[in-house]
């Protein structure tokens, strides 16, 4: 029976160890696999594609200069995305942008293209979600972060994390403009 493949933390671990050893192919590697989400990320919390693409930059050089005393007991997304907040968080402070995610929440797809009605709907539901419920759930179906990767990423205990989701999807399925978004279609 062949082994099961490594886990994503796992591989971001052997990536890091082969970068230490001076393999530039292992760097380019761990890029690839994680600038998309650093990149969407960014997006969402800047609200601007030059904010997000420096933030980019700014984070796999942050990671950089990390390396060499990095014990990543984590996996790589849950370790970069406190450092993705605060570089965006700088970002929009040096643009003047304090509400960006609300703005990027706007722009969010809709189920269906032509269903801006809908899509407005659920943007204004997640805005009246408490801002600790709202990041715990943009996290978990966005970000595409676990749960102990959420808790881990915030500092905060898992038990948070989940009665903080518990509650953000509680109130959204209570809300009558949004509530088909959680029926079985």
């Amino acid at each position: 029976m062949p082994d099961a493949p490594p886990s994503p933390a796992e591989r971001d671990r052997r990536w890091i160890e082969e970068i230490r050893r001076g393999d530039e192919r292992a760097f380019e590697e761990l890029y690839h696999e994680h600038r998309e989400w650093v990149f969407r990320l960014a997006l969402r919390l800047t609200g601007r594609h030059a904010d997000a693409l420096d933030v980019l930059q700014e984070c796999f050089a942050y990671l950089l200069r990390k390396l060499p005393v990095l014990d990543l007991r984590v996996g790589l997304r849950t370790f970069l995305y406190p450092a993705v907040q605060h570089l965006s968080a700088n970002a929009r402070q040096r643009a003047g942008r304090a509400h960006a995610d609300e703005e990027a929440l706007e722009r969010a797809p809709a189920r269906d293209p032509g269903a801006g009605t809908e899509r407005d709907q659920l943007a204004a539901a997640l805005r009246r979600l408490p801002e600790a419920q709202r990041e715990v759930l943009l996290m978990r179906f966005v970000d595409g972060l676990l749960l102990e990767e959420i808790a881990a990423a915030l500092d905060i205990p898992l038990g948070t994390v989940k009665s903080r989701m518990h509650h953000a999807l509680a109130a959204l399925r209570a809300d009558e403009a949004v509530r088909a978004y959680f029926e079985d279609g």
